[in-house]
Formats: C-alpha cells, sequence, structure tokens
C-alpha cells in the first residue's frame, strides 16, 4: 500500500507537469531478488490502472555502466570494494550498490523529480553528493509521509490491509483504492490508513459501474445484476452471484405457508418480473405477515443478503419456484 501511493504520486505528477512516468526495476542484489516480484509490481500497477511512459528498466542489466560510473568517482579500498568517502558504491564481488545505480540511472535517464516516502530522506543528501561528482546536477527531490496503521505502526493485515492483494482478495474495487491513495496526495507527514473512507468508496465504485461491469467482475449473467447492486464489496457480490446460480442446500422450511403464498403470487405474475412487480410482491406478502426471512433462506440459503425484491427479480420464475418447492 505504501509503495502504491508512492506510485499514484508519481502518475499525478507526471501528468500535471506533462513528463514521463520510468518504471525502473532496482534489482541490483541478486541475493534477495524474487524472480516473481516484478511481475507483481506490474500486475499490482496495471490493476491500479496505473501506466508508466518507459521502462521497465532494470538495474541489473545496466551493470556495466554502473561499474564504469563507479570508476569515475570511486577509490578501492583494501578488499576490492570501490567508495566513495563512507560509502560503498561497488562491493568486493563486483555487485553495485542501490545508492550508485540509483544515482547513475537518475542521471542517464534524465530524471528531474524524484518522488518517494520519507524513509528516504536519509538518502537525499548523498544521491544529490554523488550526482554532483558525476557532473550532473541533481533531480528534486519529494518525500512524502507514509501510510501507516491506525496505531502509528507499519501497515499490516491487522490493520485490515497489508498489500493491494490483501484489498484484492477482499473484493475492494480498484477505482476505489486509486481513489483513496489519489485524495491523499502528496501527504507531508505520515498519514493513518482509514479503512472505513476505502470502504465507503468501495461501495460508491460498485455503484458506479455498469450493469455488464458489475456482471462481469461477479461472474454472473447481467440479469442478476439487481441482486449484486447491494454489495459493498466484489466479494460479496461474487459470493451472492454464486447463491443465485446454484440452488441452496436446506433444511425443510420452518414457514410453509409463506413459500406456498409466495408460490400463488409468482405463478400469477406470470413470467419475468420488473422492479415494480417484485416490490409489489414482496410488499403483499408482508402485509399478509409472512416469514420473509424463510423466503429469503429458502432462495438462496443465506441468512442475510441484498432487498428480497432483488432476489426475487434475478431469479428465473422456474428457478425460483423449484426453490421454493425443495425447501417445501
Amino acid at each position: 500500500m505504501g509503495s502504491a501511493l508512492t506510485a499514484v504520486a508519481n502518475r499525478l505528477f507526471a501528468d500535471d507537469m506533462g513528463g514521463t512516468l520510468v518504471l525502473r526495476i532496482d534489482d541490483t542484489d541478486e541475493t534477495r531478488v524474487d524472480p516473481e516480484a516484478e511481475a507483481r509490481i506490474r500486475d499490482d500497477l496495471e490493476w491500479l490502472g496505473i501506466r508508466w511512459d518507459e521502462g521497465p528498466v532494470r538495474q541489473s542489466e545496466r551493470r556495466e555502466r554502473h561499474l564504469e560510473a563507479a570508476g569515475e568517482i570511486g577509490t578501492a579500498d583494501a578488499e576490492g570494494a570501490l567508495r566513495f568517502g563512507r560509502t560503498t558504491l561497488v562491493r568486493a564481488d563486483g555487485r553495485p550498490t542501490y545508492h550508485l545505480a540509483s544515482v547513475v540511472d537518475d542521471v542517464d535517464l534524465g530524471v528531474t523529480h524524484v518522488i518517494r516516502g520519507k524513509d528516504h530522506l536519509p538518502n537525499a543528501k548523498l544521491h544529490a553528493e554523488l550526482t554532483r561528482a558525476l557532473g550532473a546536477e541533481p533531480p528534486d527531490y519529494v518525500h512524502h509521509g507514509l501510510l501507516v496503521g491506525t496505531d502509528g505502526t507499519k501497515l499490516s493485515k491487522r490493520h485490515g490491509a497489508a498489500s493491494l492483494a490483501d484489498l484484492r482478495e477482499q473484493g475492494i474495487p480498484p477505482e476505489a483504492v486509486r481513489r483513496y491513495l489519489e485524495e491523499l496526495g502528496l501527504p507531508r507527514g505520515d498519514v493513518h490508513f482509514d479503512e472505513k473512507r476505502l470502504r465507503r468508496l468501495a461501495v460508491e465504485a460498485i455503484a458506479s459501474l455498469s450493469d455488464e461491469e458489475l456482471a462481469g467482475r461477479a461472474g454472473a449473467p447481467v440479469s442478476a445484476v439487481s441482486a449484486l447492486r447491494g454489495a459493498r464489496t466484489l466479494a460479496e457480490a461474487r459470493t451472492l452471484a454464486a447463491a443465485l446460480a446454484t440452488p441452496p442446500s436446506t433444511p425443510p422450511t420452518t414457514s410453509p405457508e409463506t413459500l406456498r403464498r409466495f408460490r400463488d403470487l409468482r405463478m400469477t405474475a406470470k413470467g419475468e418480473l420488473d422492479e415494480q412487480k417484485a416490490r409489489a410482491l414482496v410488499d403483499e406478502l408482508r402485509s399478509g405477515g409472512a416469514d420473509l426471512h424463510a423466503l429469503r433462506v429458502a432462495l438462496t440459503g443465506a441468512e442475510r443478503g441484498p432487498e428480497l425484491w432483488t432476489i426475487i427479480l434475478a431469479l428465473p420464475a422456474e428457478e425460483a419456484l423449484q426453490r421454493v418447492d425443495a425447501a417445501l
């Protein structure tokens, strides 16, 4: 989530300035590189709808250039490493360090602005010195506050989410995450993660989806969208879609009179319903003292869910009657 905040801030800044966003993969330390990390980064950026204009530029593929630059400004120590003052530029085994690679890439790629979290603030002075030693002017370094948990500690699952993967699993739409991060902008100080705000944005994002988009993300036919509109997350929408698609396995109903009354009204209505007729059917059942909870369980197998009329509207008449008969 913290990296996503930085990515969104960079994209917005590049757009505002008419600039170019470069995706750079910092993989100089081969001992710590996860072979699947780059793919996950790209997937996360694409999920959020963050495009990059150049790259990915992999530092591991620019090793010779980094070593060349280190030779210009570094001094070898007794162990064979190249150093700039107290800072190691190239390890004794020949691997360039993050500091060297980042600065050389900034210079070679013509980077004018570096926007990153304030945890990188201690690096700014060193990076500026290395840039000048290479004969270039340092870029502008902008350090924003970090996204932290409600208790001020590093964001983790106990705060509701630690990664975009967590949010995907919870069914939070990417549009909601993107909007939440855009609202944060470039915070000067640390920002406490506001899960309630994100979930409100998730509801708004789902409401803004077209019927076709919502059905596609939930894996449901468009005819089921009326019931899916009550979902607070895409995970809920998928659960509802599954409930509508598969007849529930329920024990005999505790209110057979309610189901028989529903059966009569549904057969009298003939064919498919529209919203007005579905609402009217529920109103008539309610006015007659029907047990609407029992009807919901018979139709979906669930104790709770979207408004009952949306379920009745979403289920084809034959399917609804079969489920009622099974419960009876």
